[in-house]
């Protein structure tokens, strides 16, 4: 597969599938505010999904469109990072989830605005804008509720400790990465992650939780296709309807 082609994959993806988590929240947020920001960000990321994989279909050239993309493929091609197909579990989970995925997001999304590829440069800038709120909300819930009850303190600690070890595949650079890297498509990883746990660190501070080492071992994998046996199920939900009815229309 092209490079700039898996690459385009790898974002839509990472958008798809914490979309489609975040739907399965829907009516079950813990306050009727909360619920709504839940699926405000779910149906953004959806939007940010739709240019992601036209682009990835125009550039592939087999008669594919986002809609086969996103609901045609089994879950070997998809190219989303593992951490985005955990379960969404406790609240503290879902927000600590979203917070590690949102502030790597922010700060590639803003590299991107910077890329070589004038059409990535245009999806990237209208993405900021929307992540950029994303990341503001999710690092605030950390602190409220790292900083909050001795039970939401743990909690979070919990949610934090759970899930680090799948914060860093987003900075495991592959030969597809690099490639983009080379054609000046995508940021490097050195500055990126620098900006990522920098950020990181601050907010971990002011929430009271304690940041692991980021030198810790990282799953990985997930850009590469091997996921953990969670995204087939997650798959098996969203597809349902294309692969009963291919091709329905209303």
């Amino acid at each position: 597969m092209d490079a700039k082609i898996d690459y385009l994959l790898r974002q839509g993806d990472n958008a798809l599938i914490l979309s489609q988590q975040l739907c399965q929240l829907c009516g079950k947020g813990p306050a009727l505010e909360e619920d709504m920001a839940l699926s405000n960000v779910a149906l953004d990321l959806l939007g940010q999904t739709r240019m992601w994989l036209s682009y990835a279909a125009e550039l592939e050239g087999q008669g594919r469109d986002e809609d086969r993309l996103a609901f045609l493929r089994d879950s070997g091609e998809y190219r989303n990072c593992i951490l985005l197909e955990q379960p969404n579990g406790s609240y503290a989970d879902v927000v600590m989830r979203q917070f590690l995925f949102d502030a790597w997001h922010y700060f590639l999304m803003d590299g991107l605005t910077r890329s070589s590829d004038p059409r990535i440069v245009e999806i990237a800038a209208k993405s900021l804008k929307e992540v950029t709120y994303h990341l503001r909300r999710s690092g605030d819930l950390v602190v409220r509720l790292g900083d909050g009850t001795a039970t939401s303190h743990a909690m979070m600690q919990t949610a934090l400790d759970d899930l680090w070890m799948y914060s860093g595949e987003m900075f495991l650079y592959d030969a597809v990465d690099e490639a983009m890297v080379a054609e000046g498509v995508a940021p490097a990883v050195g500055p990126l992650r620098e900006a990522y746990l920098s950020h990181l660190a601050d907010i971990f501070t002011e929430a009271t939780l304690s940041m692991p080492s980021p030198d810790a071992w990282m799953q990985r994998g997930g850009k590469q296709g091997r996921h953990s046996e969670r995204l087939g199920f997650i798959l098996a939900e969203m597809q349902f309807l294309q692969r009963a009815y291919p091709g329905a229309a209303w």
